[in-house]
Formats: C-alpha cells, structure tokens, sequence
C-alpha cells in the first residue's frame, strides 16, 4: 500500500519537512535516524517500517492519512525535545499515531477525590527504618512481569496489584500474578472499572472481600467484565490492610520503598511521559493526580538520583515497561507529585 500512500499523500498534505541536526542516540533506542526526517518519501519509509514493528492497520487510506500527520508531529516533538533534554529521551513507541489528547483519554484512570482520601486506619509503620542506597524489588523477586491495561483506564487496578503481589511474596516468598479483572468487574462501590479508580479503596475492596484471585483464574480482558463471584472455590491471596505513606514528604515514601512495593499517584499527563523510552526523566510535569503506577525501588545513576516506577502500558514502553523517575529535586510533592498519594498494603506472617 505504500505507493497508493505516497501518491495520496503528494494530494493531501503540503510538503511540510522538518530538518533535524545530527543525533546522537542509537537508531534501536529512539526508533529513527535523522536522515529518516530529511524527505517525505523517508518519513513515508519510517511510518511503513513502524506500522510493520507495531502491527498497526487502519481500515481507510483517510484513516492512513490522519494517523501518517499525527505520526510526523510526534516525530517532529520527540526529536524537538530529544535535542534538549539530557538525562533522559523519548522514542517511537506504539503510541506514535495517537493524538497526546487521544493517548490520555485511553491510558490514564486515576479519578482522586481528596474528600474520601487519606484515611487508612493504621498509621505509618516505617518511620524509624535505616535507609539503604538502593533498592530494586526487582531482583529480590517481588514484582511480576510487566502488564498491559491497554485502551482501558485501570491503571488504579494495575497498581493495587502491583503492590498486594509485591508484599505477597515478601510475606510468603511466592510471585503470584493476581487478577487486575476482579477488581475491575466487582470493586464498584467507590471504583469505576475502565473509568478510573483509586487504589486505597481497591486495598479496602481486597481486604473486604477475602482476598483477590489469581490472573490465570480470573483474566484480564481490557474492558468491564460481569463480577464472577462463582470463583470462590479456586485459591485467593489475602492482605490484612493498607497504611499510606505520609504525604509530600520523600524520605518516609524511600524508608516504606526499602521494606516493599508501594502503590503511587503521579501526573503522567505529559506529552514527554507518551514517548519516554528510557534514561532518568526529569522532564516537565505538574502534580495533578491521573495516573496509577507502582514504584518498586530507587538508586542513583551517575550522580542522578531516581525511584523506579512499573508502568502498566506494556513491556515496549520506556525501559521494558518501567520509568526512573528523578527523586531530590527540592519540591515536596516530587516528580509529577509522586509523594503526594502513597500507599501500600499489609499482610501478616
């Protein structure tokens, strides 16, 4: 279809080509080369090649077209800023077709209502917790492979998950995949499925409801599903409760970090956040709450601090599907208010 492309486009969009300045990163990383922005035919080359990567197909030469100019203002964004930034860079992912506002209506879903909020009814545990230089519950074997929420806005479910899986097998020393879906289909008193959700109320729900069953017995289908309680008889993974961790303040999210998982909030409304692909972001992002993640450990890379977050957008976002985030940066509220709503569950030996 490439030729019918070429020649639709020639009628269809005004010779708008962007000149680019040598870069510097590898073409594997950030996905493009600058000599794939000096021509039309390359930038057709590019999103042919890319479409081919992501298994992409439109079902209209008019949605080809549409989709080919969103792709060329990413591209232009992504190399813009890839100029200017340094300790991170941002790459063609498989959300380099969508518009930044599409992207955030299908992968965001935190809904915060501060008015039900902070209300654990246990306080902070860890506060006199020793402080080691790094931490990776990645290589301790608490955090599961990588998950994909897809077009659905779970990410509060993912990062429920995410931590109950984490504490689960510090407790117990077995990684067990839990089910995203129950909490989608049953959690509906204050969490609204693919609409958004909170995950202290998830960590209530858990706790309510006995425990949360196994991915395997209970699978993610990407959207709202009927709640299966008939599943009761197969085994669950129970938590005894939830603290959060008190707010805007950085080291008491770091000493709860070094002992597990945690479940955060952040801004990841960005339109650098769509495109990251790898290194320590610390790119421009505000404190408005819209995004569940998991952060599972912190270091230092170069004399750059940073915690490491488990994104749920699947495993070709970013590094593998995880971000390092930049800690130390003087704000209280963190990196796109990463401090601001912390929280982890409990489970008793």
């Amino acid at each position: 279809m490439a030729f019918s492309f070429s020649k639709a486009l020639v009628l269809a969009c005004s010779f708008c080509l962007f000149a680019s300045l040598a870069f510097g990163r590898d073409f594997s990383i950030v996905g493009y080369s600058s000599e794939d922005l000096k021509s039309m035919d390359k930038l057709i080359e590019l999103f042919e090649s890319w479409m081919s990567k992501h298994g992409k197909i439109y079902q209209s030469i008019e949605e080809k077209l549409l989709r080919f100019e969103i792709f060329k203002d990413n591209l232009k964004h992504i190399d813009e800023r890839n100029k200017v930034v340094s300790n991170y860079w941002l790459g063609l992912n498989e959300f380099a077709d969508l518009s930044h506002q599409e992207f955030k209506n299908k992968y965001l879903g935190l809904k915060v209502d501060y008015s039900r909020r902070r209300e654990s009814p246990e306080e902070f545990t860890y506060k006199d917790v020793e402080l080691p230089k790094s931490v990776d519950w990645r290589k301790k074997g608490a955090v599961a492979p990588v998950k994909n929420q897809g077009s659905c806005g779970s990410c509060w479910a993912f990062s429920t998950v995410a931590a109950v899986e984490g504490i689960n097998q510090i407790v117990t020393g077995n990684l067990t995949s839990l089910s995203e879906q129950e909490l989608i289909d049953c959690d509906r008193t204050y969490n609204n499925g693919c609409n958004g959700g909170l995950m202290d109320y998830a960590f209530s729900f858990i706790v309510e409801n006995g425990g949360l069953h196994k991915e395997e017995d209970y699978p993610y289908i990407m959207e709202e599903g009927t709640c299966e309680m008939t599943k009761e008889e197969t085994e669950v993974v129970t938590i005894s409760g939830y603290h959060d961790v008190p707010q805007n303040n950085e080291q008491s999210l770091l000493k709860a970090l070094a002992n597990q998982p945690l479940s955060v909030a952040i801004e990841a409304s960005g339109r650098d956040f769509q495109f990251y692909s790898g290194g320590v972001f610390d790119g421009h992002c505000g404190s408005d709450l819209d995004h569940g993640v998991a952060a599972v450990g912190y270091g230092t890379a170069k004399g750059v601090d940073y915690i490491i977050v488990k994104n749920s957008w699947g495993s070709k976002w970013g590094e593998k599907g995880y971000i390092r985030m930049r800690r130390n940066i003087g704000k209280p509220e963190g990196i796109c208010g990463i401090y601001k709503m912390a929280s982890y569950p409990t489970k008793k030996k």
